[in-house]
């Protein structure tokens, strides 16, 4: 698979992956399925151990990210960020070529298509190598949905957010109460507590800042669901 080593935070259905350096992990995001899924391989650049977020579709082409050399990274971990169909169509092929331990929330857990291995809540870490991941439970697209924080000890913030926050506004919801707790908690657990540099990987489509976003809040929560 061609990786772009320009990281724009936009990938093209089918087109080439793109890649982050940090000083401590990579960041390599592509592309999958006919949702344009976006999954995300994260390594660290000491261990080479990589946990990837969203096992969503294309089990070939997620492997070909991963690559196939003796220097490619071992993978270690596979995050699923919600229960919905479309972000864990990989979850099994992946797991069982890897041999990968999976993870996810209690809320939705059940309904993956593999039994998970650990099962994660509001505040608990994950460990890609000799890095942090901090667990950050956004309760209203699922009841289960997670997002991920990477908190770059040289640099700005790294927030993962599946479905729960894309440019332009919170995730999809099925009923005015299930909005209001997940526009409270993207407030209160993301907005309110990390800096307007963290930049924010949603699961489809193009990345964004929070200090792009935070302006619009209050239009949001107008527009309600």
């Amino acid at each position: 698979m061609d990786v772009l080593d320009e990281y724009t935070g936009h990938v093209e259905p089918g087109g080439p992956a793109a890649r982050r350096t940090l000083e401590a992990l990579t960041i390599t995001k592509v592309s999958v399925g006919p949702m344009d899924n976006n999954a995300y391989l994260l390594a660290c650049r000491h261990s080479g151990e990589a946990l990837l977020i969203d096992a969503a579709n294309d089990p070939e082409r997620l492997l070909d990210l991963i690559g196939h050399g003796p220097d490619r990274p071992q993978l270690t971990t596979i995050v699923t960020t919600h229960q919905h169909r479309d972000h864990w169509q990989a979850l099994g092929a992946l797991a069982g070529a890897t041999g990968a331990s999976t993870i996810a929330h209690p809320a939705d857990a059940d309904v993956l298509p593999v039994p998970v291995d650990r099962l994660v809540e509001h505040g608990d870490v994950i460990e890609v190598g000799e890095c942090t991941l901090e667990v950050i439970h956004l309760r209203g697209h699922t009841p289960g949905s997670i997002a991920l924080l990477y908190r770059d000890p040289h640099g700005h913030p790294h927030l993962f957010t599946g479905d729960s926050l894309f440019p332009g506004g919170v995730g999809k919801t099925t009923s005015p109460e299930n909005f209001r707790s997940l526009i409270d908690d993207v407030e209160s657990r993301i907005f309110d507590v990390l800096p307007d540099e963290t930049w924010f990987y949603p699961g489809h489509g193009d990345d964004s800042t929070l200090g792009r976003e935070r302006p619009h809040l209050a239009e949001w929560r107008a527009r309600g669901w």
